[in-house]
């Protein structure tokens, strides 16, 4: 599985939402698919699977917003 598909598992699983795998580009706060514990367990999964660090002090919600932007953004650390 490549790295893309593994994220979109992961945000599917952790917004209960397909929503984030047919549009790529869905604000999932504005939305309200994912809140400030959602993000914490996202940030987790994300390091348990991928095998990254993740610095809380480095999320920053702008650059997390959407599924497009969190792809790019896990990408970027592997």
């Amino acid at each position: 599985m490549n790295t893309k598909d593994k994220v979109l598992e992961i945000l599917e699983n952790t917004t209960d939402s397909a929503e984030v795998r047919n549009n790529l580009d869905i604000n999932i706060f504005d939305e309200g698919l994912l809140d400030s514990m959602g993000s914490i367990q996202l940030i987790l999964e994300l390091q348990n699977e991928l095998g990254i660090d993740i610095p809380i002090s480095e999320f920053e919600r702008s650059e997390w917003a959407t599924p497009n932007l969190i792809i790019a953004k896990v990408e970027s650390m592997i």
